[in-house]
């Protein structure tokens, strides 16, 4: 199998690459992460204008019909970069509409950038099971009523539009009986808390308050949502291991620049041997992560079910575990340096730790991944 990327995806590549060195620096980021809003207008702006905001759309709808492939390229610089934009967040918005179908409007509109979305899973009880869903939706009419709270719900105050999750019959932990809906972020009875999480990123707690939203923003059937959600998440969480890789790649970029630089008894510390194997332990590691991720990609939209939960929980195990040993090995390689705000090494290891708790921590996958039915016998 050909690994190399297409001369498509290394265009995309060179120009968000180019983006970020010259309009997304690091001094950059750290004035739009402590602004008010969090996100800079301008920043996604350019995404848009690089056709960022178009990929993972359909061409029916005015994108490029972007694989996960394709958007594992986008995260990948997005993780070096350590970009604060709601990219991610809009992307996962775009999958939910693509798989549920009939949100051609909204999918033109992501397309030409003019729309992010934010997808409000998670409650407070839920954790990593996301069919742990208490916030309810009554039919009233032709319409529903939403009530309900869901946390962190990352750049929910930025979004437009809100994919959100909702229990219209059955247990709490069912699968059965949730539907999925889009719901305006400026309809009557929602309330957003943002704030900004360790990682410089923006999150918000939403709480629906008699919400009232029409028939028509219901994403696929009534209580038959779990699987769209199922690989909406899966989806999102091979995303998350392609921009994981990225900020592993800076990372180790970084460590070693500074190894090169840092004196000790008169010479550089990279020149002790017992640290060059923890670099070339954390190149390693980072390796073992992007086969995985890859992976994942091409897994990502299987028609086996099961095949995608499988190879995208490993991935996503394996890259958490890479992620924790290659942010620690950073910071203590940089000593007291590694976790200022004045050096992107902590800034990385931040959303690192991040990317590990979101969609499922490692623990989560693993136990996913043991749970699948083919497991005993592949063993």
């Amino acid at each position: 199998m050909d690994f190399n990327f297409t001369p498509e995806q290394q265009q995309f590549r060179d120009a968000l690459r180019r983006f970020i060195a010259k309009d997304y620096t690091f001094e950059h980021r750290k004035k739009i992460v402590h602004s008010e809003q969090g996100v800079s207008d301008a920043a996604w702006g350019t995404l848009a204008e690089l056709g960022m905001t178009a990929l993972p759309v359909p061409e029916e709808q005015g994108g490029f019909n972007g694989s996960a492939v394709d958007m594992m390229v986008v995260m990948h610089e997005l993780g070096r970069g350590i970009v604060v934009e709601p990219y991610f967040a809009t992307a996962l918005g775009a999958q939910f509409l693509k798989l549920a179908g009939g949100q051609e409007e909204l999918l033109g509109q992501v397309a030409g950038g003019e729309l992010k979305l934010a997808a409000a899973l998670s409650e407070k009880q839920s954790r990593h099971e996301l069919f742990d869903i208490e916030t309810t939706a009554k039919r009233d009419g032709e319409g529903y009523v939403i009530n309900g709270t869901k946390t962190v719900v990352i750049h929910g105050g930025q979004a437009g539009q809100l994919i959100v999750s909702a229990r219209t019959s059955g247990g709490a932990r069912d699968l059965q009986g949730i539907s999925l809906f889009v719901v305006p972020a400026d309809a009557d009875g929602v309330a957003v808390r943002d704030y900004r999480t360790i990682d410089g990123m923006r999150a918000a707690d939403i709480t629906f308050t008699n919400t009232r939203v029409p028939a028509s923003a219901l994403l696929g059937q009534e209580g038959a949502g779990w699987d769209i959600l199922d690989a909406a998440a899966d989806y999102g969480a091979t995303l998350l291991c392609a921009e994981a890789v990225g900020a592993m790649e800076a990372l180790n970029e970084a460590t070693l620049e500074y190894l090169k630089t840092r004196q000790q008894f008169g010479v550089p510390i990279g020149k002790f041997q017992a640290l060059q194997h923890r670099m070339a332990e954390m190149f390693m590691q980072t390796e073992q992560a992007r086969s995985m991720a890859t992976l994942a990609a091409v897994k990502a939209s299987s028609a086996d079910a099961n095949e995608r939960r499988r190879t995208v929980s490993a991935a996503k195990a394996r890259v958490g575990q890479a992620a924790k040993y290659v942010g620690q090995q950073a910071v203590q390689l940089h000593g007291g340096m590694g976790v200022t705000d004045e050096l992107p090494a902590a800034h990385h290891f931040k959303r690192l730790t991040m990317i590990e708790l979101t969609l499922g921590d490692t623990d989560h996958h693993l136990a996913r991944f043991v749970a699948q039915p083919d497991f005993k016998n592949a063993a």
